[in-house]
């Protein structure tokens, strides 16, 4: 019999936050003025990773981590182990968990969840980083570099940014692009010097380009054509400052010339265009554009994306890649008709990409090698839908009786229990159907608690609603700002900022916050003597936390053995989980924990009753047990509770734990003493999972939605008030 003890649920919070809104105006700037060099908030990149135009080829990630791409492949820059090129997409062998890509001149560059870097096409000057042969066929790891937020791959040279803000470069070195102070070349990572607090990086032809957190933009390489901004034509293989520039929150870079986008929505500009002789030494604002939330330039033209959705372009285009419907320059910008919802851009040297919010991927220009991802006409001067553009639902979070999508259009819908506010629909009212979160967009990651909700936006800033305070709408957590990675249960949250550090809030009864106390917090508090963080899990009463070097650190509750440090007792600061190196990712439950690793095994350790260690065991290890091997080639996990699922490579899903209300998903509610394999879709592959309290959730890789599990509260979606044994269809899109 299971102990009531264990049963008891350890105490819910409240979380009093405020919103506080600043507005502002200034007169518009001439189309010669400089910026104003006025100190900037702390600022981070909108994220654009999912999308990727080379020189001609195109990468995209795909709802199940996967990596597909089309065009030239001579070098193997396509990835699938051929030189065989086209307008088909092909899958990247091997890759899967991907959350970034850059499509550079030869090769290509991907983040994988955990953030390593992985690398794949041409190889002569060192651009893959792996010090190997001249050519790979299949993306291989670049060694040495670990929690990676930013990459970029250029004319054969690759960037990187650490989540310490640090900036790496390998490759090509003829212009000093590489940051070093040298110009001789390097096939393994070299530390840009005398540069820290990065958080994203652009390449040009022969330059590199940085954004710190402060707004600032630095730039180093090739400056023949004044790409670097700094008043002069002379190259630099060291970092120089952009003159002028502050409070920049978006940036893009061509052959020889920089966009870069103020708060206000304006964009400044600097280098050669190929439209003007004149070589542009510093920044000046863009005359005629205003409301601009992104921009992205490749040889001698740009694209903006606006906010509301509308896509202008300008620039040298002999190709047709603006859009404009016709192959003439323009100075001036001008909008893309036909494009409007577009959520992403991306331009290659003469063809264009753009992502719209129905999940079409729409492509123009010069389609020689297929690069466009469609068969026909070698030139395309207006946009046209491609085949097969980027599934609708991103990530999915559930409390024991809500759940959570984030569209890849940035909006969150919510649907189940809503007796404290956790839909965030201003009601109080339980939906057994899908409803958006009211006032909050722009969001790149969700969590998910016992009666509340965190959401973490492209501007760092995170934003909850629901819980004890019963705030009905989505509320900014005060003092949290450039935060990357977010997970919250019953009682706490936690925040992973991009220096590494880890912040909490919430219940603090045996130190899960982590600050050396138990004393509850309201505002958020740094736990101690943690940096080079990646991510975090949250259970009941404990916390996990993913550092840069692959190892795991656990604080908080340990009655139970969930912190894995071979002890029972409760740990206020973090200690090191003992054995586990290489992790890719964490989840906790009530009391145990797991963890997978980039080979592809599972660990876990803690109590779970009903095989929620994935492990026929019947003990509590306090330290890591393996997860069987049959329960192999795992890229991620989830728990909750008493219920883990553990998801593979191939789309397969095993689960564990409590069966009384069909959590399995194996068609029964019986026990279970090994791992289940969840009965999900024939011909469908799984791209994510999450578990509830009880109930489950998995993404398709065709972006659908599928649940089981209990329904008491409508938390499946189905709009039906009865419980599913097996995985069923989410009613998500209204």
């Amino acid at each position: 019999m299971k102990s009531e003890g264990r049963r008891q649920r350890l105490g819910l919070w409240a979380m009093f936050l405020g919103l506080v809104l600043a507005t502002g105006c200034s007169e518009p700037a001439s189309p010669l003025e400089t910026p104003s060099t006025q100190a900037a908030p702390v600022v981070r990149l909108k994220p654009r990773g999912r999308l990727a135009a080379g020189v001609a080829h195109s990468l995209v990630i795909r709802a199940d981590g996967t990596v597909w791409g089309s065009g030239r492949n001579l070098d193997g820059q396509l990835g699938n182990g051929t030189t065989q090129g086209g307008p088909v997409p092909v899958q990247a062998s091997g890759l899967t968990g991907a959350t970034a890509v850059s499509a550079g001149l030869q090769h290509s560059l991907a983040i994988r969840s955990g953030g390593t870097v992985w690398a794949w096409g041409r190889n002569s000057s060192g651009e893959l980083g792996t010090g190997g042969p001249q050519i790979s066929l299949v993306p291989v790891q670049v060694p040495g570099l670990t929690g990676i937020v930013s990459i970029a791959a250029g004319w054969g040279h690759s960037l990187a940014v650490k989540s310490d803000g640090t900036v790496w470069a390998w490759g090509y070195n003829g212009y000093g692009q590489l940051g070093n102070g040298t110009m001789t070349h390097s096939t393994t990572p070299v530390q840009v010097q005398g540069l820290t607090g990065a958080v994203a990086v652009v390449t040009g032809m022969y330059f590199s380009v940085a954004l710190r957190h402060d707004g600032t933009v630095w730039a180093w390489g090739a400056n023949d054509e004044a790409q670097l901004g700094n008043g002069t034509t002379a190259g630099s293989p060291l970092p120089v400052q952009v003159q002028g520039l502050a409070g920049i929150v978006a940036i893009s870079a061509g052959y020889t010339h920089v966009a870069a986008v103020k708060p206000d929505g304006t964009v400044w500009t600097w280098g050669t265009d190929g439209i003007s002789v004149e070589r542009q030494t510093t920044p000046r604002r863009l005359a005629g554009l205003t409301g601009v939330s992104d921009v992205a330039c490749s040889a001698y033209f740009c694209l903006a994306l606006m906010a509301n959705g509308s896509t202008w372009a300008w620039g040298n285009d002999t190709s047709g890649a603006m859009g404009h419907d016709t192959r003439e320059p323009s100075a001036v910008p001008l909008p893309v008709q036909g494009l409007t919802g577009v959520t992403a851009i991306a331009a290659g040297s003469s063809h264009s990409l753009a992502l719209k919010s129905d999940g079409t991927l729409w492509s123009s220009g010069f389609n020689r090698f297929g690069q466009r991802g469609v068969t026909t006409p070698l030139y395309q001067a207006a946009p046209v839908p491609v085949e097969g553009g980027l599934s609708w639902v991103i990530a999915v979070a559930a409390g024991p009786g809500h759940s959570v999508a984030l569209l890849h259009d940035g909006t969150v819908w919510a649907w189940g229990s809503n007796n404290f506010g956790q839909l965030g629909d201003g009601t109080t009212k339980r939906r057994p159907q899908p409803i958006q979160v009211q006032g909050l967009d722009g969001v790149i990651a969700i969590a998910a608690g016992w009666n509340s909700t965190l959401a973490l936006r492209f501007d760092g800033t995170v934003w909850t609603w629901g819980g004890f305070s019963e705030q009905l709408f989505p509320a900014q957590v005060p003092g949290l700002a450039g935060v990357v990675s977010i997970a919250t249960t019953s009682a706490h949250a936690l925040a992973v900022r991009d220096d590494g550090t880890v912040w909490a809030w919430g219940s603090n009864m045996y130190g899960q916050l982590g600050d050396g106390t138990t004393t509850n917090r309201d505002t958020p508090v740094q736990v101690l003597g943690l940096s080079g963080m990646t991510s975090v899990a949250a259970g009941e009463a404990h916390s996990l936390g993913v550092r840069d070097d692959g190892t795991v650190w656990a604080w908080g509750m340990n009655v139970y053995g969930g912190l894995g440090d071979g002890t029972t007792l409760n740990r206020l600061t973090p200690v090191q989980v003992p054995g586990l190196t290489g992790v890719a990712s964490v989840a906790a439950g009530a009391f145990h924990s797991m963890a997978v690793l980039h080979d592809g095994t599972g660990w876990a350790w803690g109590t779970g009753d009903d095989c929620a260690l994935l492990s026929s065991t019947s003990s509590s290890p306090t330290t890591t047990v393996p997860i069987p091997m049959a329960v192999t080639g795992l890229v991620n996990v989830a728990a909750h509770y008493n219920n883990s699922l553990a998801m593979t490579a191939g789309g397969l899903v095993w689960s564990g734990g409590d069966n009384e209300q069909g959590q399995l998903g194996n068609g029964t509610v019986d026990t279970s003493w090994s791992p289940v394999q969840v009965q999900v879709p024939l011909n469908s592959i799984v791209s994510g999972i999450e578990v509830g309290g009880s109930h489950s959730l998995a993404l398709l890789s065709d972006g659908s939605v599928w649940s089981w599990g209990g329904n008491s509260e409508g938390q499946l979606g189905h709009g039906s008030p009865a419980d599913a044994l097996v995985p069923e269809l989410s009613l998500l899109l209204p």
